[in-house]
């Protein structure tokens, strides 16, 4: 089986109900946790075909991906725009961030090294304001 574009991609019932239950997440979901908020909504969708299609809509820039320390993928709808994100250790809040900073020095990096064309990605994690308080009251 070849990869197919984006452009070639057709809309199915599964994607667009993956792309429902990420929709307004604040964090970053698990292809299990997806898998099991379907599950619980009445939709029957097999926990391979939920990763397959988040890995597609990743490819195709309809969500964001990250690692987490154990090295699973978590997804969430973003913006299309590039940007970063900052996450909270303790409850998963999500939140998007630009750098201007980062920009540049990526972009010397990869000049330094001869690169072009370069894409980066900066994951940030710590304790959000919420979080911080109560681990700290």
């Amino acid at each position: 089986m070849t990869d197919q574009t984006q452009a070639e991609r057709r809309p199915t019932r599964q994607r667009a109900a993956i792309a429902t239950a990420l929709s307004g997440a604040s964090e970053f979901r698990s292809a299990q946790e997806i898998h099991a908020d379907l599950d619980r909504a009445g939709t029957r969708v097999g926990l391979a075909t939920v990763y397959r299609n988040l890995q597609a809509m990743a490819s195709d820039g309809e969500v964001d991906v990250i690692r987490t320390t154990d090295g699973e993928a978590v997804y969430r709808s973003c913006s299309t725009h590039h940007h970063h994100h900052v996450v909270c250790r303790s409850c998963g809040l999500a939140v998007e961030v630009t750098g201007d900073a980062v920009e540049r020095w990526a972009e010397a990096v990869a000049a330094a090294h001869g690169f072009t064309e370069v894409r980066h990605t900066v994951e940030m994690d710590g304790l959000c304001a919420d979080c911080s308080r109560r681990a700290y009251s």
